[in-house]
């Protein structure tokens, strides 16, 4: 790939859905992330967000609207959706958060669950952090359960964005809900863009009002990555994919700042633009607000590039029949059955 910025450019322009093209209802939307790969894939879509930043940059860059609203069991979306879509807030489970998973005030699965439960989607995908195969596992499992209770059959499966052309090692979790026929997305790139293919062109040329790492700074983080075991330096690695972009990494502790080592020796923080790239998306999309508020939003965000592979895989899925509710029991049954004998074998 010799132009990332060009190669995302055209494989992220907003193309204008017909007007009987699918609604997507996008849950716990950021700044469009995840609307932005259905929306360039010819998706209807309308968002919901609570934080007005975000919601602005949504609106100011995305087809749909985005509607700046806090999202609880009773909300009134006022459409018929056949997909939702969303990213119920990662926190409660993620391991830079307090992991409380469903004891956290910022837990946003039962607004989600009720969307479905009410609308009755032909399907329903939520993403999160790996986590939730962890201390959030049997919350994780509680929620499958409520979608099965719905009628759904539900997949799994951990995605990993660097597979689909994003630059950065991140995993994410992707759950389905669906009635018969889902097949999540073959991997779209066989060999890795390194980051310098991503933002190799940016880096050359000096940014307005450069935030460089002082000597205390520099001293600081020696002694923070000495006692972390790294390897290698936090610093962004031009010659491989970047490490998972965060809040944290792009707006948070000096400890785990990503960081552009120049070659005069001083190293520098990542620009919002830098980051932006760095979860594909493209130069033409802006963001809203004060740069701490960009920052978050860039890494709060799924990858657009990613979730354009994930609406392919939907637009596949809607191309054929649901199952009937006697083949879905079945196949639920088959499922079960299976899983049964697992538990045989591991318990022998």
């Amino acid at each position: 790939m010799k132009n990332y910025p060009q190669w995302l450019d055209e494989q992220l322009r907003l193309r204008k859905p017909a007007a009987n093209a699918p609604m997507v209802l996008d849950l716990f939307a950021g700044c469009g992330g995840l609307a932005l790969g259905f929306e360039a894939a010819a998706f209807h879509t309308l968002g919901y967000e609570m934080l007005p930043d975000a919601c602005e940059t949504y609106n100011r860059n995305l087809h749909g609207e985005c509607r700046c609203e806090f999202l609880d069991e009773n909300t009134d979306y006022g459409i018929k959706p056949e997909v939702i879509i969303g990213g119920p807030p990662c926190q409660p489970f993620s391991v830079g958060g307090l992991q409380m998973g469903h004891k956290d005030t910022r837990d946003g699965f039962p607004a989600y669950l009720s969307a479905v439960k009410r609308l009755r989607p032909r399907l329903a995908i939520f993403e999160n952090v790996r986590g939730m195969f962890y201390r959030g596992l049997p919350y994780l499992e509680q929620i499958t359960a409520c979608l099965e209770e719905m009628g759904y059959l539900v997949e799994c499966q951990i995605l990993k964005a660097v597979d689909y052309g994003v630059l950065q090692r991140r995993e994410r979790l992707f759950v389905v809900a669906h009635r018969g026929h889902w097949k999540f997305p073959e991997a779209t790139i066989s060999s890795p863009v390194t980051a310098g293919g991503a933002v190799g062109d940016l880096i050359k040329i000096m940014p307005p009002n450069p935030k460089f790492l002082t000597a205390s700074m520099d001293t600081y983080v020696a002694k923070y990555e000495k006692a972390s075991k790294c390897i290698r330096p936090r610093d962004l690695h031009l010659d491989q994919p970047a490490r998972t972009v965060t809040c944290r990494n792009l707006n948070g502790a000096t400890g785990d700042m990503m960081r552009i080592d120049l070659k005069d020796g001083r190293r520098r923080r990542i620009t919002v633009r830098e980051g932006a790239r760095l979860q594909s998306f493209p130069d033409w999309f802006e963001f809203a607000g004060a740069e701490g508020s960009q920052y978050n939003q860039v890494g709060n965000a799924v990858p657009p590039i990613l979730a354009k592979a994930v609406a392919n895989a939907v637009i596949s899925y809607l191309a054929q029949p649901d199952l009937t509710a006697a083949q879905l029991r079945s196949h639920r049954a088959a499922r079960q059955k299976s899983f049964s004998f697992l538990d045989e074998i591991d318990a022998a």
